[in-house]
């Protein structure tokens, strides 16, 4: 049985031009931008004539400023976009503050009259918060994947550099905005354009919807060892409710104290020690991108008691998990 392709209004007449339309959120990431709008440009390039146009508008219709603190002027406020246009919406640093009320109705007014809307970077969290991806399978900077699942259960959340479910699209941030865009221009108009664009940008290894955006283990930590990746990649889905060294060496055929002199050889930390820096990563995360109160952030990342969890800690970023949070909502209003 045959697969219906995903629609995203991209088979559209060839000698028709396809309007983007980017929406800049405050402090979004530059090269997300700037990888999708290049692609376009050089596509019209290597084709011979305008096949894609572009407008870049924002909430004001003023300037928009990226997260290197560089402004870019808008072409117009958040206006109507027509049926067929595609939206492109930049997200960055703090997207939970550039997703005001005001970007929410115009999505979701712009999504009823059925519009092809796309989320770069972080700005998969401004769909979901407008609901447009409840039910649907989304995508997130890696960074941001904690929060995210925590806020947005309905959406079903993967590790890819980008999905298409629908007219929904969604990026994981930096150059997979180009792997986006090099999928819909194949789509629109051939491969062969496609892999043109490719070769202009210098992009050799172009990535679909099944490669995944984080390094594998063994080439994050440096080390090659099946035994050991495989110990890692267990403690990462097992951060609420940690599994004891012990269980984690019968579980990949090892003792203990041969799991000890494994992490000890690699890493110089016991295994013990490594499992709790997974755990207060995460506890940041979620304390830097979400309202989660401390007691619950404490027990989704595996501390039954918030006192033991404070001290744990501070013993390791110099700070409280009160203090922490604090300090980045000051931040967050300069």
């Amino acid at each position: 049985m045959a697969i219906p392709r995903p629609t995203t209004n991209s088979s559209v007449d060839k000698d028709e031009t396809k309007r983007y339309v980017f929406v800049l959120l405050e402090n979004f990431t530059l090269l997300s931008f700037s990888s999708a709008l290049e692609s376009l440009r050089i596509a019209n390039r290597m084709a011979g004539r305008d096949i894609y146009s572009w407008r870049i508008i924002g909430e004001g219709g003023q300037v928009a400023y990226c997260s290197a603190g560089t402004g870019f002027q808008l072409n117009g406020d958040l206006d109507d976009v027509a049926r067929n246009d595609v939206v492109m919406l930049c997200g960055g640093i703090d997207v939970q503050n550039a997703t005001t009320k005001r970007l929410l109705g115009w999505m979701r007014r712009e999504a009823r009259k059925g519009v092809v809307i796309a989320g770069l970077c972080t700005a998969a969290y401004a769909l979901a918060k407008a609901g447009l991806l409840n039910g649907k399978k989304a995508t997130v900077h890696w960074e941001n994947q904690d929060s995210f699942l925590e806020e947005f259960p309905d959406v079903e959340l993967t590790k890819s550099v980008f999905v298409v479910d629908g007219p929904r699209l969604t990026t994981a941030g930096g150059v997979s905005s180009l792997d986006l865009m090099l999928k819909l221009i194949a789509d629109d108009h051939g491969e062969e354009l496609a892999n043109a664009v490719a070769d202009q940008l210098i992009y050799s290894s172009i990535r679909t919807d099944q490669d995944t955006q984080r390094l594998s283990v063994p080439t994050r930590i440096g080390v090659r060892h099946p035994k050991l990746s495989q110990v890692i990649q267990i403690m990462e889905k097992n951060i609420e409710e940690p599994i004891s060294p012990s269980v984690l060496a019968r579980d990949v055929g090892m003792s203990t104290r041969q799991l000890e002199r494994l992490f000890r050889r690699y890493l110089n930390r016991s295994p013990k020690r490594y499992y709790m820096e997974l755990r207060l990563q995460k506890a940041r995360n979620l304390l830097m991108q979400t309202d989660m109160s401390v007691i619950n952030v404490a027990l989704a990342c595996g501390f039954a008691s918030p006192s033991h969890f404070s001290k744990c800690y501070r013993a390791h970023y110099n700070t409280t998990p009160y203090r922490e949070r604090g300090a980045h909502a000051s931040s967050s209003s300069m």
